[in-house]
């Protein structure tokens, strides 16, 4: 096997083309093995392999860097730069991150994890070699999905009026995880099927320049091909914006690929190479079903069917409801940015087309649009994962809070989501959502709870953002009481200790309730429904003589439910002793669920230890006033 002797990029300079695709293709065969276990993003990495080999076959990578726009593809990458051996431990806790790491490799240059912020972050290490005078290639890899993103265009306006040297590469698969939608995309369409102005290469224009009046010759050519380029496609886009735009090129191709990287190497000024690749290639269940193997559980490689089938989750129960809601109430509309299945949204899109709008990567449009048809009298429901909605907090406070507009923001994958790491824990929608004012917080406790909520949402004229986590419901409850605005919901009452919870942690403060009642404790459990406006007469009127307040939240423990509760008990001048649990102050890094709770004192056991050794409990804290 080639790809027992290839550890570094200096390993793949020793062999020939026909080597590299004997590599290229038992990589693939590496990653398939791995991720059928692991889990993580299969097709964009299968899709992006010759890409890859191509870029450090030609590139003297770490001094030029290569900066891996979302990163989720960086696969093969990491095999090719020291960490071959590790990629059993992908995304384990412990393990190799599914994503750029810079604690991880030199041969990671940034950290990166949400779309469309590579050509931005390229062009910021260029300005900084040039500033001190260093000679190095910057490389930006992106998506073509990943353009449809305000970022990337801002930052494609700014290369392209700069004269710097670096080389965006452009990875056009027609895919990000949803099929890709808009303008920007049919650009892209046309340049793949329409290529014949490409046929003026960069080597012959060098060659011709040496002859007797070569340089006329090289003038007369460039505007020949200039207007054919007018004629085949009426607007180039990136040349028009000062881009020198070579390609398109098979991304499948490593020849080829090495070809044009070798003449980009050599050029001046912002340059774009257009390269096709096929998402999922070279595993069939993939390249048929692109968004399915987007990102995957385990998987049975012969047929492609996942391992553990999928069950009932929150995206899903949201989903089915907001069209059993749009039935009755044709105000109703739906928007995703490009997560059309992961958010849900699937059978609203076919059910109700005229009032479902897929605006590609781009949140802060989403919710600007979302903005802009509250005003006039609809009622947008949009689904977003909760880390990325942090890409649209101004249009939160500036298009939808200032005017106190009905936007239903509905904050999927909510709290820890586990192996995809930093980047992608929902830890902070609560806290940076409840400084916003005429913002409402809510979360619910289990399936039937989210379907009352998105019902009351859309009802109650105000924005709100809906809260809720990756996965199933832990409990079943049976009791679901009416929801009513800014009203908490007593689930048992006590006497000795007061567990307050929201969302998700609503069953795992009835499961400390359980092991506590074994000790002999009797408990108070509040579900705390709203985070803003927080029921405080609830709250107040159970604390009772209880001489300890528990909180337990999904979230950070900066200005969450637990800060709430401090603030009030400090109001109302009541001494008492204060638990919070939730995430500390940090960035939570990668593992399964279970396992970061537990390593975060979250779980069942630990909290209960933790209640019942009270002298070695550090979150205790004894409000005296």
């Amino acid at each position: 096997m080639i790809l027992e002797n290839v550890n570094y990029p200096e390993d793949l300079k020793q062999l020939n083309i026909e080597d590299k695709k004997i590599l290229a293709s038992e990589i693939r065969e590496k990653i398939i093995d791995t991720v059928s276990e692991t889990g993580g993003h299969l097709a964009s990495n299968l899709g992006v392999t010759e890409l890859t080999i191509a870029l450090h076959s030609v590139f003297n990578t770490p001094l030029d860097k290569i900066i891996w726009d979302v990163g989720h593809q960086t696969y093969v990458h990491k095999i090719l730069t020291g960490r071959k051996d590790k990629l059993a431990s992908l995304r384990k806790m412990g393990g190799i991150a599914g994503f750029p790491k810079t604690t991880e490799s030199v041969y990671d240059n940034f950290n990166t994890g949400h779309s469309s912020t590579s050509i931005s972050i390229a062009l910021g290490m260029a300005r900084a070699r040039d500033i001190k005078g260093e000679n190095s290639k910057i490389i930006a890899v992106i998506g073509d999905g990943a353009l449809t993103g305000g970022m990337a265009l801002e930052a494609l306006n700014d290369v392209g009026s700069s004269n710097t040297n670096m080389i965006v590469i452009l990875n056009d698969n027609e895919m990000s995880i949803s099929k890709n939608v808009g303008g920007i995309s049919m650009l892209l369409s046309k340049l793949r099927t329409k290529n014949l102005y490409v046929n003026t290469s960069l080597k012959g224009k060098k060659i011709i320049g040496k002859l007797p009046f070569g340089k006329k010759i090289i003038k007369l050519v460039q505007r020949t091909k200039r207007g054919i380029k007018q004629l085949v496609i009426p607007k180039m886009y990136f040349e028009d914006i000062g881009f020198r735009y070579l390609g398109p090129v098979d991304g499948h191709n490593i020849e080829k690929l090495e070809d044009i990287l070798k003449i980009c190497r050599e050029q001046e000024g912002p340059i774009l190479v257009h390269v096709l690749t096929k998402k999922g290639k070279g595993y069939k269940p993939a390249e048929l079903n692109p968004d399915k193997f987007h990102s995957t559980s385990k998987f049975n490689i012969q047929t492609g069917e996942k391992i553990s089938k999928g069950k009932k989750d929150y995206s899903k129960v949201f989903g089915t409801k907001l069209v059993e809601i749009a039935k009755e109430n044709k105000n109703v509309v739906a928007i995703t940015a490009a997560m059309t299945d992961g958010t849900g949204l699937t059978e609203f899109a076919k059910k109700y087309p005229n009032r479902f709008f897929d605006v590609g990567i781009a949140e802060q449009h989403a919710v600007g649009l979302a903005a802009g048809m509250a005003k006039t009298g609809l009622v947008p429901v949009v689904p977003l994962y909760s880390s990325f909605i942090q890409r649209a907090y101004d249009q939160l406070v500036h298009d939808v809070a200032i005017q106190n507009l009905p936007v239903v923001i509905c904050a999927d994958r909510a709290g820890i989501v586990g192996n995809d790491g930093e980047t992608h824990q929902g830890l902070l929608d609560m806290s940076f959502t409840n400084t916003i004012p005429n913002f409402n917080i809510i979360a619910p406790k289990d399936f039937k709870e989210l379907e009352d909520m998105l019902e009351f949402a859309v009802n109650l004229n105000k924005p709100v953002l809906i809260r809720y986590p990756r996965g199933t419901e832990e409990i079943t409850f049976e009791n679901h009481s009416k929801i009513e605005y800014g009203k908490a919901e007593v689930l048992e009452k006590g006497k000795d200790i007061v567990i307050i919870a929201i969302g998700k942690m609503v069953s795992k403060a009835m499961h400390v309730s359980e092991e506590l009642k074994k000790c002999g404790k009797s408990v108070t459990v509040i579900n705390a429904r709203f985070l803003k406006p927080l029921d405080t007469d609830t709250i107040l009127h159970n604390i009772g003589e209880a001489e300890n307040i528990v909180t337990i939240e999904d979230g950070t423990v900066e200005g969450g439910l637990g800060d709430k509760i401090e603030k009030l008990l400090f109001e109302n001048r009541i001494d008492i002793n204060l638990h919070k649990f939730a995430y500390p102050d940090e960035f939570v890094k990668h593992g399964a669920v279970n396992e970061i709770e537990q390593k975060y004192g979250l779980d069942v056991g630990s909290i209960v230890e933790c209640l019942n050794n009270q002298e070695t409990n550090i979150k205790i804290m004894k409000t005296n006033y």
